[in-house]
C-alpha cells in the first residue's frame, strides 16, 4: 500500500494535538487560537488550530470560555493527562478489561513494570486496604 504522506512535514493528529496542548500550557492564562497559531510559528493554518482545539475540547483536554467574538482556551490537563485519557478510552471500548490489562502489563519492559507497581503501591491500588503497599 502506498504512503501518501508528503515527506516529514506531514504530522499525525496526536502530534498536532500535543503541539497545541504544549503551547497552551505555556500561556499565562486562557489563550486564543490566534495566539496558539502564532506561538507555533504560524506553521499551521488558523482553521487547523481551531479543529485541533475542538478535538481537544471533545476529549476533555481543554476548556474554553467566550472572549469577545471568539474563544479563549485553557488546558484541562497536561500531555500526560491527555495520554492517560486516551488509554482509558481504549480500555473502556474493550469488553474484556482484565485480558487487555493483563496483556498490557505482561508487555511492559521490567523498568516500566516496576514503575507501575510503585505507582499502584503509592495510590493504595484498587480494592486494597489503605495500609497495603506491596503489589
Amino acid at each position: 500500500m502506498a504512503d501518501h504522506r508528503q515527506g516529514s512535514r506531514r504530522r499525525g493528529q496526536g502530534e498536532l494535538e500535543a503541539l497545541v496542548l504544549s503551547a497552551l500550557t505555556e500561556a499565562d492564562g486562557p489563550a486564543t487560537a490566534g495566539w496558539v497559531q502564532e506561538r507555533l510559528g504560524g506553521d499551521l493554518a488558523y482553521t487547523t488550530v481551531i479543529t485541533i482545539l475542538t478535538r481537544l475540547l471533545a476529549k476533555g483536554a481543554v476548556t474554553r470560555e467566550r472572549a469577545g467574538r471568539s474563544f479563549a482556551w485553557t488546558p484541562a490537563s497536561d500531555q500526560a493527562g491527555l495520554a492517560a485519557h486516551r488509554m482509558r478510552k481504549v480500555l473502556d471500548a474493550e469488553s474484556d478489561r482484565e485480558a487487555v490489562l493483563a496483556s498490557f502489563v505482561t508487555g511492559l519492559d521490567p523498568d516500566d513494570e516496576r514503575l507501575l507497581r510503585d505507582l499502584l503501591g503509592q495510590s493504595g491500588g484498587a480494592g486494597r486496604s489503605p495500609g497495603e503497599g506491596e503489589v
